[in-house]
C-alpha cells in the first residue's frame, strides 16, 4: 500500500486511495469433509476481447479489457481469460501462462480424482476502486450465483493491489453468508488490512497468486496448500505463506511501482498513460453501468 502510495503521488495525484480496513473477519468452518465439498473459483480475470486492443504476454496496462459486472462461465470448458487490464508485475511477470493466475484446469483435474467437488460455473469479480460497489452490488450477486450452484466454499484468486481489496470484500460477504473462502494473493498488506477469514500468501510478484508462472509443480502446491488451509484454518485472519520462492532475479520487489526508479521523462510518459487509462475506463464503466 505505501509503494502504491508513493507511485501516485510521484505521477501527480495528491488524493491518495484509502484502502478498505476492518479489525475483524467473518468466519464458516466447512460443513462437511472436503471431498464432499463443492468449491467456486472466483478470478478478476478477464475474458478475452479480440476487439479491445492488446491483451497478450507482456502487453500493457489495457483499461478497455476491463469488466465492470459479475460474470460466470462453464467449469467444464477451458477458458481464455487474461489479466492485462490490471496493474500487475508487468516486467517480472509476462502473461504466457493462464495457470498463473487461473487454477481452473487443474481444479478440474484435482476434483475429477476426488479431492473436492467443482463448481458447475466459475465467476469473474470485477476489480473496483469502489469499494462501495463492491459491497454492496458485487459481492451480493456473486453470493446469490453461489448459492444458485450448492457451493460449500470459495477460491478467490487475486491479481493487482486492488484486486487483492475487492476480492477481500468479496470473501468477507461470502463469509458472512455461510460460504468458506480462501483468498489466493502476492499483496498481504491489502488483504490483511482489509481483514479476510484465510489468506494464502504467496510472495511473487503480482499476477502468480496460484503460481509461478510454466511450473506445474508450483501451481499444484499452491492449489494443495489452498485446499489445505481451508481444512486447517481454525479462526478468522489466518494467514499461511507459501514456502516456495520466486526464481526470477532477486531485486524484483525493488521494481514494482517504484518512483525511485523513475526518470522525469518517464514520470511523465506514465502521467500521461495513467490519465487516458483512468478517462478511458471510467467512460467504459458508466457506460456498462448504465444499462
Amino acid at each position: 500500500m505505501a509503494r502504491t502510495r508513493a507511485w501516485y503521488l510521484s505521477l501527480g495525484y495528491d488524493n491518495p486511495y484509502v484502502w478498505a480496513h476492518h479489525d475483524d473477519a467473518p468466519w464458516t468452518p466447512l460443513a462437511r469433509p472436503i471431498r464432499a465439498t463443492t468449491i467456486a473459483l472466483v478470478t478478476t480475470a478477464a475474458p478475452w476481447q479480440p476487439d479491445k486492443g492488446d491483451q497478450g504476454p507482456g502487453a500493457p496496462y489495457n483499461a478497455a479489457a476491463k469488466f465492470y459486472r459479475v460474470y460466470s462461465g462453464d467449469t467444464a470448458s477451458d477458458h481464455d481469460v487474461r489479466i492485462s487490464h490490471v496493474a500487475i508485475d508487468r516486467k517480472h511477470t509476462r502473461m504466457d501462462d493462464s495457470g498463473a493466475w487461473f487454477p481452473l484446469p487443474l481444479m478440474r483435474r484435482r476434483a475429477a480424482a476426488g479431492a473436492f467437488v467443482l463448481a458447475s460455473r466459475f465467476h469473474g469479480f470485477p476489480t473496483n476502486r469502489s469499494q462501495r460497489q463492491s459491497r454492496e452490488v458485487d459481492a451480493p450477486e456473486l453470493l446469490a450465483r453461489c448459492r444458485a450452484d450448492g457451493v460449500d466454499a470459495a477460491l478467490l484468486v487475486a491479481n493487482c493491489p486492488v484486486c487483492h481489496q475487492s476480492l477481500g470484500l468479496a470473501a468477507r460477504h461470502l463469509e458472512a453468508h455461510g460460504i468458506a473462502t480462501v483468498l489466493m494473493g502476492c499483496a498481504r498488506d491489502v488483504v490483511e488490512h482489509c481483514a479476510v477469514p484465510r489468506f494464502l500468501f504467496s510472495d511473487f510478484p503480482l499476477g502468480n497468486a496460484a503460481g509461478r508462472p510454466n511450473d506445474p509443480a508450483s501451481q499444484a502446491a499452491t492449489l494443495d496448500l489452498a485446499l489445505q488451509l481451508l481444512v486447517e484454518a481454525q479462526e478468522p485472519r489466518t494467514t499461511w505463506k507459501s514456502p516456495q520462492i520466486w526464481l526470477g532475479p532477486p531485486d524484483w520487489k525493488c521494481d514494482y511501482a517504484n518512483p525511485e526508479r523513475l526518470t522525469p521523462a518517464e514520470r511523465a510518459h506514465l502521467r500521461a498513460a495513467a490519465e487516458a487509462s483512468r478517462i478511458e475506463a471510467r467512460k467504459l464503466r458508466e457506460s456498462v453501468l448504465a444499462e
